[in-house]
């Protein structure tokens, strides 16, 4: 009997060791974001990636997922607009860099939205602490001339600024020294020109320098050829030199690492950053790509993620970008599910907010309760394209809506049915703590809980900024 209990005790613990073991993470299709998904960056801190792209307006958007998969339908919040005429407009390719308890956000941006490509220069941001939504703070500009793709390279201590810029008619890779990561040291040399036929297709351009480094080896991947065209693609720089300034010590490779896959249906995939999963045994490319070869270098290129492999020297091997729709494994260590749907709790409260009753009636009236996982407590978060989105419950299938698109304070936030106004459209706008304001897009107010109550059924209205606890919601998985 004894010997049977033990052989029964050992098959449940090996049951349960497999069951363990076949957990996964939760999986994930392509595109990861589907609207303004241009020139991905991903950085994954403290239990969450946080993805930013470029918007092509004044703002920076970030998303924040625990999973890869449930960035496609996390809520882009606003963590910083432009603040000054030398940085207003069309602001492309924002990147992270983690250093000293802080981050830092570079991004480039116009002076005007008419001629943007002339007057695009190089700007800082730095967070407030250690959160990557911020809050964010304007720190400096790095260049003064036309300058693209800002990143940090950080070689054996010492800190430089990768970019690209024109020089000798062609668009080239360049490098400067860092004091700090908002401060040069020096100026700019050029590592990289393009030489190969496949690096001047539609253009003879090298921009988007992303560090990739494993082994003590450092390597720069980059894009090249027009962005403009399905040849846009990835090559790769090894540094094989001691001066990280000089061209003399970055060796190219001779073919591209990454191009389109006409077979996948994928076209000009480029601009791409790097990851790991969250328990650091694989690594990741996020990039941007068409699903046509006749599209252009807009807002039409998607946000996209693939595992990539080492090969035997150690040597990056990036494989083929995978066709959209294709099913494949998050990063592992993830959570095993994602959530599409959130609540919004109030800061002041801790209360959520929801449509009244679950009723499914235009009008019905949203307010604040105790929350219980109710549908009419959950809300999808949908992105219309434009920096905004819509708040979709879930019990009605109707969006958040401002009454009569009232601009008063005071004016009731209801549910109704879409009508593609601005008065269902809102901004999420970062404050602090990981909370955000609910702006409406027609009246530039905020969801405010009625007289700071902290009792169920408050009524939730619109109300002028106030910077209380009272207008402020945190997004929740639910």
């Amino acid at each position: 009997m004894a010997r049977r209990l033990l052989t029964l005790l050992a098959a449940l613990l090996l049951a349960l060791s497999l069951g363990q073991s076949s957990a996964s993470a939760a999986t994930f299709t392509n595109p990861v974001k589907s609207v303004k998904g241009a020139d991905p960056w991903i950085s994954y801190h403290d239990g969450n990636y946080y993805l930013v792209t470029t918007s092509w307006t004044d703002v920076i958007t970030m998303r924040k997922s625990p999973t890869l998969a449930g960035l496609s339908t996390a809520p882009s919040v606003q963590v910083w607009k432009g603040d000054a005429a030398s940085r207003c407009c069309n602001i492309w390719a924002p990147e992270l860099f983690y250093s000293g308890g802080r981050w830092y956000l570079y991004f480039v941006a116009g002076q005007n939205v008419s001629d943007y490509n002339q007057t695009q220069r190089t700007h800082v941001l730095e967070s407030a602490g250690s959160d990557p939504m911020g809050p964010y703070t304007y720190k400096n500009q790095l260049n003064s001339a036309w300058m693209l793709d800002a990143s940090v390279l950080n070689a054996n201590g010492q800190l430089y600024l990768l970019g690209s810029a024109m020089g000798g008619g062609t668009q080239n890779l360049v490098i400067a020294p860092m004091s700090n990561p908002y401060t040069l040291s020096g100026s700019f040399s050029t590592i990289s020109t393009p030489t190969y036929d496949w690096e001047k297709s539609g253009g003879t351009v090298n921009e988007g320098p992303e560090v990739l480094q494993r082994g003590g080896v450092t390597r720069i991947i980059y894009s090249a050829s027009g962005c403009w065209t399905p040849d846009y693609k990835l090559g790769q720089l090894t540094l094989t030199g001691s001066n990280p300034l000089a061209a003399s010590s970055w060796t190219k490779k001779s073919t591209p690492v990454f191009q389109r896959n006409d077979a996948a249906g994928v076209y000009g995939p480029g601009h791409n950053g790097f990851f790991n999963s969250p328990d650091g045994t694989e690594s990741w490319i996020v990039y941007h790509a068409n699903d046509s070869a006749g599209d252009g270098c807009d807002n039409g290129r998607t946000t996209r993620a693939q595992k990539f492999t080492w090969n035997a020297d150690g040597s990056p091997n990036l494989g083929s970008p995978v066709a959209l729709g294709t099913s494949m494994a998050g990063p592992s260590g993830e959570p095993s599910s994602t959530s599409t749907t959130y609540t919004l709790t109030n800061r002041n409260s801790g209360k959520c907010l929801e449509v009244a009753g679950s009723s499914g009636a235009d009008g019905a009236n949203v307010q604040q309760y105790a929350c219980n996982g109710g549908n009419n407590q959950k809300w999808r978060v949908e992105d219309r394209g434009d920096d905004t989105s819509r708040l979709v419950n879930v019990a009605s299938g109707k969006v958040l809506d401002t009454a009569d698109c009232s601009s008063a304070d005071g004016a009731d936030l209801r549910q109704w049915s879409w009508l593609d106004n601005t008065c269902q459209r809102f901004r999420f706008l970062a404050t602090s703590g990981g909370y955000v304001r609910v702006v409406n897009q027609a009246t530039g107010k905020v969801a405010d809980v009625a007289d700071c109550s902290g009792a169920d059924g408050a009524d939730v209205r619109q109300w002028t900024w106030l910077n209380n606890a009272c207008q402020q919601w945190r997004f929740n998985a639910a």
